[in-house]
């Protein structure tokens, strides 16, 4: 245990005198410029600023989440679909968009287009849950999730 303490104090001074230190560069115009970098030591501290999304399943309930900007949808989804886990293999994360909400989700990649090909319910503003990261622009934002879907999100009759 001492010598993990020794480590992390040694560690941290070295880290801090080194962030100290000036750098000189010489650029081709033989100008010389100097600037300072810092490194912090330590945990990032934690975001409060989160993203409301409201979604839509399949029975007309009407689901509230709050994520963090960067989080993909798939990370936010309550009730546990995304049988790939993100990896782009499936499309079982498959929401629907309305027209303005879809035109701020960006540009569909190929790989996206292809998983969304064996999707049920396919419509001009279906995305994957798991391409779609959070940001500020799609607070408030709705995503419905397809009618017809063979997943987790049927009803609890087990009807498609």
């Amino acid at each position: 245990m001492a010598l993990v303490t020794a480590l992390r104090r040694l560690t941290h001074v070295s880290l801090r005198e080194f962030s100290r230190k000036t750098v000189a560069v010489t650029s081709t115009s033989r100008t010389r410029l100097t600037g300072f970098r810092s490194f912090t030591v330590g945990t990032q501290p934690l975001r409060s600023d989160k993203v409301t999304v409201h979604f839509i399943n399949r029975d007309g309930e009407k689901i509230t989440v709050k994520g963090s900007p960067g989080d993909t949808l798939l990370d936010v989804t309550l009730c546990g679909v995304g049988a790939c886990e993100g990896t782009l293999a499936c499309s079982t994360c498959h929401l629907i968009f309305d027209d303005e909400v879809y035109k701020k989700l960006g540009r569909v990649t190929d790989e996206e287009m292809d998983m969304l090909d064996l999707a049920y319910g396919l419509t001009e503003t279906s995305r994957l849950g798991c391409q779609i990261c959070l940001t500020k622009s799609l607070e408030g934002m709705v995503a419905r999730v397809p009618e017809s879907i063979t997943d987790l999100r049927q009803s609890k009759d087990e009807s498609a």
